[in-house]
C-alpha cells in the first residue's frame, strides 16, 4: 500500500522537539554509532530500526510498569510501549537528517476477550532517499506471533490488519506524535493505569473530520 503524507512540508518530518529530542547526547551518540557502522543511508535506517526493535523491549513483554515517553527516556529505560518506541526511532533517524514520522493502526488488544477491544497501535513512516519512497516500519518488538522486518517493497509489520475483526489501517505519515497519545503517556504513572486510559480517538482524526465537515458546508 502507498503511504501518504499529512503535510508536504518535509521540514516537519525532521524537527527536534521535547518528545523527539535527538539533541539529547545519548540519542545523538547512538545515532552516530549506528551511522558509522552502516553501509549507506538505507543500511543505517535498517540498523536503527532493528536496534529499536531488538534492543529496546516492549514494556508489556517484560512486565515493566514505568511509562517512558520521550526518545531519551525510552533509550535510558531500555523499554517503552509501541508509541514510545516510535519516538526513539524517529529521533535516531532525524538526528542524521532522515525524514521520519508516525503512523497509526487500530487493532484488537486481546483476541481471547469475550468482547474484543480495539486499541491504537503506533509505528513509523520513514523516507528512503535512495529509493525515493516512504515505507512503514514497526519496531514494536518481535515475539511469538509477531515478526516485523525491514522491507522496502513489501511491508512486513507486527500486526497484519484484519478488517473482518474491525481492525483499521491508516497509511498517513504524521509529522508529530498525536496529542492524545502524548497526553496518556505523560499523565499516567504506570503502564497498568495507562492501559485503562488508552485514547479511543486521536486528535489527528478529529481534526480531519472537522475539516471534512467544514468543506461539506462550503
Amino acid at each position: 500500500m502507498k503511504t501518504k503524507l499529512y503535510t508536504n512540508n518535509i521540514d516537519q518530518y525532521l524537527q527536534c522537539s521535547d518528545i523527539i529530542d535527538f539533541d539529547n547526547e545519548s540519542v545523538a551518540q547512538l545515532a552516530d554509532k549506528l551511522y558509522s557502522a552502516s553501509n549507506g543511508e538505507t543500511d543505517f535506517i535498517r540498523k536503527a530500526f532493528e536496534y529499536v526493535r531488538d534492543h529496546i523491549s516492549h514494556s508489556a513483554d517484560i512486565g515493566a510498569d514505568e511509562v517512558p515517553c520521550t526518545a531519551s527516556q525510552v533509550l535510558k529505560a531500555g523499554h517503552g510501549i509501541c508509541f514510545a518506541k516510535t519516538h526513539l526511532l524517529a529521533a535516531i533517524l532525524r538526528s542524521r537528517g532522515i525524514p521520519a514520522g508516525f503512523c497509526y493502526q487500530k487493532i484488537v488488544l486481546n483476541d481471547d476477550a469475550d468482547v474484543p477491544e480495539l486499541v491504537y497501535h503506533g509505528l513509523n513512516g520513514v523516507y528512503l532517499r535512495e529509493h525515493d519512497k516512504w515505507i512503514r516500519l514497526d519496531a514494536r518488538g518481535n515475539k511469538e506471533g509477531v515478526n516485523a522486518q525491514f522491507c522496502i517493497d513489501t511491508e512486513q509489520l507486527a500486526f497484519p490488519i484484519r478488517t473482518d475483526k474491525g481492525e483499521q489501517d491508516d497509511f498517513t505519515v504524521y509529522p508529530v506524535p498525536d496529542k492524545e497519545i502524548i497526553m496518556v503517556l505523560t499523565s499516567n504513572d504506570s503502564r497498568a493505569q495507562l492501559w485503562a486510559e488508552l485514547p479511543m480517538q486521536l486528535e489527528y482524526y478529529n481534526a480531519i473530520k472537522k475539516t471534512e465537515s467544514e468543506n461539506q458546508k462550503i
